[in-house]
């Protein structure tokens, strides 16, 4: 469990960040196959793919290649963040090569990126699988990320319904993955920073058990906060009591500021970014 709060200073002015984040094995698996990150303009999960050898060591290796790449920069930029993902999952293509074995995993994140020398920062949210990023508004609960995994491209299609697709037998099938490929294909949303805001990164073991109703109503409920117990632990321990059936992982960053200028309006910035990765279609 990890409980931060600090702040970070913006043109517009400063943002008060406020990060918890908890992980459980469930109670099911024998060995937690997540891994996560939290740093001061990054946050990540990864999830080891289950089934395939060393997926814990695949998602360690994702986590320890992004801090690497992360300690040689002091501002992040988008650019940044797609050579972090380009460089972790060589390092675990080199991790099969060594042990002989096929191990893969999900990854999702936020970061606070620079995308201009007289830019506003924004959020950079970001994926590869079936890891997700969620933006809570206090009203709304909206999956900024979008699945990459056979279920997803059925419903992008209209072959399946939503309530199919929570128990299709292919649900636990993923299209992308780090690893697996000498390539990988992440997909980037910018975000502007607004004056209130809270994300949550997250493996699927919280999605398998909380629909997004139970999620919204968990992030709503401040008052059901006690002194030690975060919006990250009581959402794990919501997964865990409606069955722990995965490996559970979240990270929930809380933002907050008083802004001096309307540059965190702002809606358009130029990406730093190469055009391949702008948008998410289904698999022909």
């Amino acid at each position: 469990m990890i409980t931060d709060q600090y702040e970070l200073v913006l043109p517009s002015g400063p943002v008060n960040v406020h990060v918890s984040a908890a992980s459980d094995r469930g109670s099911v698996r024998s060995i937690n196959e997540d891994s996560f990150l939290v740093l001061p303009r990054l946050f990540l999960v990864a999830d080891g793919m289950g089934g395939h050898s060393f997926g814990d060591r695949a998602s360690q290796c994702v986590v320890q290649s992004f801090a690497r790449a992360m300690a040689q920069h002091d501002l992040l930029t988008p650019a940044d963040i797609v050579q972090a993902i380009i460089e972790a999952n060589s390092a675990v293509m080199n991790l099969n090569k060594d042990d002989e074995a096929v191990s893969g995993t999900t990854l999702s994140g936020l970061a606070l990126v620079s995308v201009g020398v007289d830019a506003e920062p924004r959020w950079m949210a970001f994926n590869v699988g079936d890891s997700r990023v969620y933006s809570w508004d206090g009203r709304q609960l909206e999956q900024v990320t979008v699945d990459h995994s056979a279920v997803q491209e059925l419903l992008d299609l209209g072959h399946i319904t939503a309530l199919e697709a929570t128990t299709h037998p292919e649900r636990n099938v993923i299209t992308r993955a780090l690893g697996i490929h000498e390539e990988v294909n992440p997909d980037f949303w910018l975000l502007p920073v607004g004056t209130r805001h809270t994300f949550v990164a997250c493996s699927d073991g919280l999605t398998k058990e909380l629909d997004d109703d139970l999620i919204a109503g968990i992030l709503a409920d401040r008052a059901a906060l006690s002194d030690g117990v975060s919006f990250a632990d009581r959402l794990v321990a919501g997964a865990l009591a409606a069955g722990g059936s995965d490996n559970v992982t979240v990270i929930v960053v809380e933002a907050s500021r008083t802004t001096n200028s309307d540059s965190a309006n702002e809606d358009t910035v130029e990406r730093e970014i190469p055009q391949h990765l702008e948008e998410t279609r289904p698999r022909k």
